[in-house]
């Protein structure tokens, strides 16, 4: 990837974050990025385009994220997602979910953002699936429904109540929860 099409990118995605998909244009990106506006659409057809590039982007960012943390953790794999989890919030999210946003801004448009937003959150469900089948779960399903809201919900309360209570109460929920599902 080229050195302007990644700073696009990383432009776009703060900017997104802190302003929302429809409060940032691309004349904004464009000044902010200090490129030209044919650099920027050498690089994305449409600022839905460029949309979609950010979500892949930060959704490849947090799966690299989040299987470190599991990798190095085997004993306890559902407790290292947790906190792994906690520690992106705290990070990087710690202003609301960047998909949500997207799947509320997007919904019913016609582009595939609403699609990416949603297969991320479709993914978290299947990763915890997976785990839970790893662990030989007997009730793997419920197991993996459980530990997706605990996260969705950990996600929404670091707005509410920020990242380090928010931490606290979901490691704790997520310990109660490896221990009624072993």
């Amino acid at each position: 990837m080229s050195i302007k099409k990644e700073n696009l990118l990383e432009t776009a995605e703060n900017l997104f974050y802190k302003h929302g998909f429809r409060g940032v244009g691309l004349k904004q990106i464009i000044k902010e990025a200090n490129v030209a506006t044919m650099t920027l659409y050498n690089h994305f057809n449409s600022k839905e385009q460029l949309v979609e590039e950010v979500l892949k982007k930060r959704e490849l960012r947090y799966w690299s994220y989040l299987d470190a943390f599991v990798d190095s953790n085997t004993d306890s794999p559902f407790i290292a997602v947790v906190e792994a989890h906690c520690k992106w919030l705290k990070q990087y999210s710690y202003k609301g979910d960047m998909f949500m946003r997207a799947i509320e801004d997007y919904t019913g448009t016609d582009n595939n953002i609403e699609n990416i937003a949603r297969g991320h959150k479709e993914k978290l469900l299947h990763y915890f699936e997976e785990l839970a089948k790893t662990k030989n779960l007997e009730n793997w399903k419920d197991a993996a429904i459980q530990f997706t809201l605990l996260l969705e919900g950990t996600t929404s309360m670091t707005t509410l109540i920020g990242s380090e209570e928010a931490t606290k109460y979901s490691i704790a929920m997520a310990q109660m929860l490896v221990s009624s599902a072993s």
